[in-house]
């Protein structure tokens, strides 16, 4: 929904066919959620053991790169595209704690995720959730030029989203999605990825198939590191750390050592700068 836009009717909550967001707030410990979602979670964990530990590193690595660019980069504009289900320690949550004037977009078209948001965001004049695709990028921007300041540095964030979009051929691929709004962003932003990668065949496949049948083809692929890395082409990657598991992504906490990490897939990305 866009700034000061009426909601619109939308469809009923489908609570037959497992939702990716709902599915990764079972994951994190929450309860919106229904008996398809946890059946697919179970079917992905026999696949991916790790699965759940994963969903709980994204959001920590979620909660330190928002906190981290309020606190150090000065930003004070957000847009989270794909956003999921409110939960704890949201992007607008953590970068108010720094800046009270700090401002948080939405993007999400999930039924829930947007009636979750709309009731608990109601009250914050600095936040907007915004019903859209967000592969939709000309309306989003259209929907955010009354909300956000185009000529002020933009925090971008693709966190564990990317590989809930296919390949195509056109302007809807990943790749070129991403390329877009790193155009549209002003000198001095910065753009967050990161998605589920794997190195091991058999899990990227497994994984896929199994997601793409439980959602009726609403996913995209696991993908392997030199894919995502193109996605930061032309952006300037800020290193150290570079582009990591996001668990080594300036971390609070030593991180564990690698013979206690996943070996099935991780969340791989980081964090670039828009520059002239």
């Amino acid at each position: 929904m866009a700034y000061g836009e009426k909601p619109q009717p939308r469809p009923p909550i489908d609570t037959t066919t497992p939702s990716v967001a709902r599915m990764y707030e079972y994951l994190l410990g929450g309860s919106q959620h229904y008996e398809a979602d946890r059946k697919a979670c179970a079917d992905l964990l026999s696949i991916a053991p790790s699965t759940q530990q994963l969903a709980r590193t994204n959001r920590e690595f979620l909660r330190r790169v928002v906190r981290i660019l309020a606190r150090d980069m000065g930003i004070r504009q957000f847009l989270d595209h794909g956003s999921g289900l409110p939960t704890l320690d949201n992007v607008h949550e953590v970068a108010q704690r720094i800046s009270p004037d700090a401002k948080v977009a939405y993007v999400d078209n999930d039924p829930m995720v947007l009636a979750h948001g709309r009731t608990q965001l109601h009250e914050n004049d600095n936040v907007m959730v915004i019903d859209q695709d967000m592969r939709e990028t000309q309306k989003i921007r259209a929907a955010t030029d009354a909300f956000l300041d185009w000529n002020q540095p933009i925090a971008a964030l693709f966190v564990s989203v990317l590989h809930c979009l296919p390949d195509t051929d056109d302007e809807r691929d990943p790749a070129a999605l991403i390329k877009r709004v790193a155009a549209e962003l002003p000198v001095g932003s910065y753009m967050v990825i990161c998605q589920l990668v794997s190195e091991d065949t058999t899990v990227r496949h497994s994984v896929t198939r199994l997601m793409a049948k439980a959602t009726h083809d609403r996913w995209g692929r696991v993908r392997e590191r030199h894919e995502v890395r193109k996605y930061f082409d032309g952006m300037t990657i800020i290193d150290p750390p570079g582009l990591v598991d996001v668990i080594d992504w300036q971390p609070d906490n030593p991180p564990p050592p690698i013979h206690l990490r996943p070996t099935d897939w991780i969340e791989w990305g980081g964090v670039a700068k828009i520059e002239a």
